[in-house]
C-alpha cells in the first residue's frame, strides 16, 4: 500500500540526519495521499541508521493505523491537526534542530532581517503561543497542532511554510515530503542567521516591505521569474 509514498517518506526522512537536523531518532517527516485519505509516517523511536520502509506506517484522518507493524510517530496528531487545517501541503518536517530550536525555547520569532530568508519565508518566521497546562495535559499533540493552526489565522501556511512552537522546536512543511525537508533545511539556516546578525548588531531592523515582496514574489506565486 502506497509503496510509491513510502519511498518518498523514507528518503527524506533519511535526509535529516544528512543534513544534521537529527540525532539518534529525533524528529519526523510525513507525507500525505489525499485522495486516499492517507498518511505516511515515520515510526516511534526507530533510530535513522536502523530504519527502513516496513518500518513505515500508514494512518487515516482518525490516526488509526492501516498498516504497519510499529507504533507511529508520538507526534502524529500534530501532522494530522496540520493536514486538515493547511489543504494544500502534502507533506510535513519536525526536528529539535539546534538553532530554530534555540528561538523556540526562547519563545521567540525569528525576523526577516535579510534576502536569504525572503527567499523562502514571507516575513517573520512566527513562534505560537506556549501551551496552557490544560493544554498539555489533556491531548498534548493534538494542542500542539491546535496552537499551530491558532498563530496561523492571519497567516498563510503557502506563503509561509514554516514555525516555531514555543518552548518545542520546528514544524515545517511543503507541497511534499522533500519539500517539507528542505523547508527544515533553509529554516535552520535562517535561525543560525538571524541569531548572528543579533549578536552583531543588537538593534537590527527587518528588511523593508518592498525588498520582502521582492525576493519572496520573484520566487513565490503567479508571477515568479527566478530559475529556469
Amino acid at each position: 500500500m502506497l509503496e510509491e509514498l513510502k519511498d518518498v517518506v523514507l528518503e527524506a526522512n533519511l535526509e535529516l540526519p544528512r543534513r544534521h537536523l537529527v540525532i539518534y531518532d529525533w524528529g519526523n517527516v510525513s507525507g500525505i495521499d489525499r485522495d486516499k485519505g492517507l498518511i505516511v509516517i515515520k515510526p516511534r523511536g526507530v533510530p535513522y541508521t536502523k530504519m527502513k520502509r516496513e518500518h513505515l506506517v500508514v494512518v487515516d484522518f482518525n490516526g488509526k493505523v492501516i498498516e504497519g507493524t510499529c507504533k507511529p510517530s508520538v507526534d502524529t496528531k500534530t501532522h494530522l491537526v496540520l493536514y486538515q487545517s493547511f489543504t494544500n501541503i502534502g507533506g510535513i518536517t519536525h526536528t529539535h534542530s539546534q538553532w530554530a530550536t534555540i528561538w523556540a525555547q526562547a519563545c521567540r520569532s525569528i525576523p526577516c532581517f535579510g534576502t536569504t530568508h525572503a527567499d523562502n519565508f514571507y516575513g517573520e518566521i512566527p513562534c505560537t503561543e506556549k501551551l496552557t497546562r490544560e493544554q498539555i495535559e489533556s491531548d498534548y499533540e493534538q494542542e500542539t497542532g491546535n496552537a499551530i493552526v491558532e498563530r496561523f489565522k492571519t497567516l498563510n501556511p503557502d506563503y509561509m511554510p514554516g514555525v516555531l512552537v514555543a518552548s518545542h522546536g520546528p514544524f515545517t512543511w511543503g507541497m511534499d515530503s522533500f519539500e517539507a525537508v528542505h523547508n527544515s533545511v533553509v529554516l535552520e539556516e535562517i535561525a543560525k542567521m538571524a541569531w548572528g546578525t543579533l549578536s552583531l548588531s543588537p538593534e537590527a531592523f527587518p528588511i523593508s516591505s518592498y525588498l520582502l515582496d521582492k525576493h519572496f514574489f520573484r520566487k513565490h506565486g503567479p508571477n515568479a521569474y527566478f530559475g529556469q
